[in-house]
């Protein structure tokens, strides 16, 4: 039966589902309710209130990614018999459902070139293998690559272990993901992340959700947009795809909407792919002719504005309309709404930041904000919707390239610690060092470093080039079966609720949340701060300021993270006050910004051109499924879109007519990057004609490493493509 609404008594049913594979439904109820911090999105539920509570306390708050994350960690463990009877041919074969669906992984293994199969090995012989190759490299041989799900603690170990040890080559997810938003934010507004808290979420009348799909991605925020429009809110949808869910939601906690629905969207705008740099700039251009700016705003709290000003009066409404696809008459209708508006929210995802000009997105968000004093204020402002529950902690604690100076000199000056001042490399940078042989060794903390890049084929290429590649995790996916170093080894970690000691976590809005974690589920996976400690000691030795044995202890990471990270000073005593805390500096409730003299920054831009407007192109974007969390995926079906599988190239009926094609035809997708055959090419009338959808990370292998000059981001969402029948 078609789908056309999201969350509802399917939602219902699927946890239901969910309890039976976990072992029953009090079981997950029991694993959901833990004081830990919620597995996926960075929305902010869990810690000490409980699972299921969001940062307001607002109880029940639940969503098909924590589920799916809970119980994939409760699967049992992968039998030493599965390396014998899976060559890694075999592995290559799976899908990333199929990988994940394994079970979990128990024992360290190791893959060395010229053999068939993955061999378990013991921790000490891990361990051993690890230290003697790190030790017989150059440091700056070597990258070390953090996945968001990983604690605030075991990162800022790692990259204090990594420096330690002599390189920068530090880099977190973010760089394939929100990293366009933090540069943007950062040269906007003076800090990278959300100017407000939920609290201005459920005060505000307007919201724009920009290029997300919350609905299928971060469900619990729809809890916040039923509550807008309730008040009579309205909410602004800009997506070249009609989502579902963003239509229409039922909130299954709330019984009136659970039975009747929330209608979401009250205004639902579909630029072509590309086109919202353009887009933004013409609402900006309405504001100004209907004389709703505030310039008194302007004049005194934000630098740049005359020449802002000056760029929107001289653009072209013909300009506009060309480069974004949407006519002059509808964005005025956007900004008619946003003048009339009191408090509105900005809100986006990553169809904002996967393009080559992601930085300007954001920036031209942020002047939109700025236009009308929506920045600043109780009830406004901006907010990038983050993915991996701790994404956005791990960049906070340093894991980036560069240290920010006052991590830096605090580490230097208060622990007496020397750090290496060469330039680090960003994410893409360190696969392009391993195809090049500058880069022998690599070493990721969570994550699928290979199913998150783009050109599938030239990530192989990377991590094949390797001398060793390990990698900390809790179950199988991609990475493990491509792209395999000379000597690969895997080593099984425990779930954020099995640690056996409290760490942090912090969400999309600058709240620092504690995990108690908990009982291990299955023996064999060793927590990631005793793995790291343990290599520590090994690698970088004892002498250099740092005690690896007191290191295990998460209470003294805490104590090192107060003592040097700007806001985190409260983070020493979390664990015993248990006093969960919101980070000093980020959220703007007064215009006066993070920047040199406290005003906000304005940014001019040029809009590019629209691309793939040729007879025979399309421009696709890669999407997650409904089914899925970052690179895993949990089930092939997309439920909000109805489709049953994901070899698919989803496209508007009137492009299969145009390019002679049939519906369920059989085709290849060509890019100037990479090619994909025997794809489904399906009419779906709910995308914008001349676009295209793809399901990632499977179609990575056409994405182009074309990447934003600042940010690093690649265009993930802005693929030019070509079919053959």
């Amino acid at each position: 039966m078609k789908v056309g609404s999201g969350g509802g008594f399917r939602a219902i049913w699927y946890t239901w589902k969910k309890g039976r594979e976990a072992g029953g439904v009090w079981k997950l109820y029991k694993a959901m309710r833990t004081r830990n911090a919620c597995k996926t999105c960075a929305l902010g539920m869990g810690g000490q209130q409980g699972g299921m509570v969001n940062e307001q306390g607002s109880f029940p708050e639940v969503c098909k990614k924590s589920l799916q994350a809970m119980v994939a960690d409760m699967q049992p463990g992968i039998l030493p018999t599965f390396w014998q009877q899976n060559s890694i041919e075999k592995l290559k074969t799976l899908t990333p459902r199929e990988l994940e669906h394994c079970g979990r992984l128990v024992q360290p293994i190791v893959y060395e070139r010229g053999q068939t199969h993955y061999q378990p090995i013991t921790w000490e012989d891990a361990f051993t293998r690890i230290a003697n190759k790190l030790k017989a490299v150059q440091a700056d041989e070597t990258f070390w690559y953090f996945s968001g799900r990983s604690s605030n603690e075991a990162g800022f170990l790692l990259q204090l272990m990594a420096r330690l040890y002599g390189t920068n080559n530090v880099n977190n997810c973010s760089y394939y993901c929100h990293q366009a938003s933090g540069v943007g934010l950062q040269s906007s507004v003076g800090s990278g992340t959300a100017t407000i808290v939920l609290e201005d979420v459920e005060h505000a009348d307007l919201v724009f959700l920009i290029g997300g799909n919350p609905a299928s991605n971060h469900p619990r925020l729809m809890t916040s947009l039923m509550g807008v429009r309730r008040r009579g809110g309205k909410v602004i949808v800009i997506n070249p795809v009609v989502e579902t869910g963003l239509v229409k939601f039922r909130v299954p906690s709330d019984p009136w909407s659970l039975l009747k629905g929330t209608k979401v969207a009250s205004q639902y705008v579909q630029p072509h792919i590309g086109g919202d740099l353009a887009l933004l700039w013409g609402i900006a251009k309405a504001v100004l002719e209907m004389g709703a700016d505030d310039a008194e705003f302007l004049r005194q709290h934000c630098a740049g504005s005359e020449d802002w000003r000056s760029a929107v009066e001289t653009l072209s409404w013909d300009e506009i309309e060309t480069k974004s696809g949407v006519e002059r008459a509808t964005i005025e209708e956007i900004a008619e709404t946003y003048a009339s508006a009191k408090k509105v929210v900005f809100s986006w995802t990553m169809g904002i930041t996967h393009h080559a000009n992601g930085v300007q997105n954001v920036q031209a968000i942020a002047n939109l904000a700025m236009a009308r004093g929506m920045v600043g204020r109780p009830g406004c402002g901006l907010m990038p919707i983050r993915g991996h529950s701790n994404v956005q902690g791990i960049g906070s604690v340093g894991v980036t390239p560069k240290l920010k100076d006052t991590i830096f000199e605090s580490l230097q000056s208060k622990f007496n610690v020397d750090l290496p001042t060469t330039k680090g490399l960003d994410t893409l940078a360190c696969m392009d060092a391993a195809v090049a042989g500058d880069v022998k060794v690599g070493f990721c903390l969570g994550g699928n470093l290979y199913g998150s890049n783009p050109d599938s084929q030239y990530a192989d290429q990377a991590l094949s080039s390797l001398d060793m590649n390990v990698m900390m995790s809790t179950t199988l996916n991609t990475g493990h079966a491509h792209g395999l170093a000379n000597e690969t080894i895997v080593l099984p970690v425990l779930a954020r609720d099995e640690e056996p000691q409290p760490t942090t976590q912090e969400s999309m809005f600058n709240f620092v949340r504690l995990s108690d974690g908990g009982p291990t589920r299955l023996p064999g996976p060793r927590s990631e701060v005793e793995v790291i400690a343990t290599l520590g000691e090994r690698v970088v030795g004892e002498g250099r300021g740092v005690d690896w044995q007191a290191m295990q202890n998460t209470s003294t990471i805490r104590d090192w993270i107060g003592a040097v990270v700007p806001g985190y000073q409260k983070i020493a005593d979390v664990d015993k006050t248990k006093k969960e805390f919101q980070l000093d500096g980020r959220t703007f409730h007064e215009p006066k910004f993070g920047t040199a003299d406290g005003r906000a920054v304005m940014h001019v831009h040029g809009l590019p051109d629209l691309q793939g407007t040729q007879s025979d192109q399309l421009r696709m974007m890669t999407v997650r499924s409904e089914g899925q969390f970052n690179t895993v995926v949990y089930e092939e079906e997309d439920l909000y879109r109805n489709q049953e599988r994901r070899d698919l190239i989803l496209m508007h009926p009137d492009d299969l007519q145009r390019l002679g094609l049939q519906h369920d035809q059989r085709v290849t997708v060509r890019s100037d990057t990479g090619r994909m055959e025997n794809i489904l090419a399906r009419g779906y009338e709910s995308i914008r004609p001349g676009n295209a959808l793809m399901y990632y990370p499977e179609s990575n292998v056409l994405v182009a490493r074309q990447v934003d000059p600042d940010s690093k981001t690649p265009a993930f969402k802005n693929v030019i493509i070509t079919i053959e029948a």
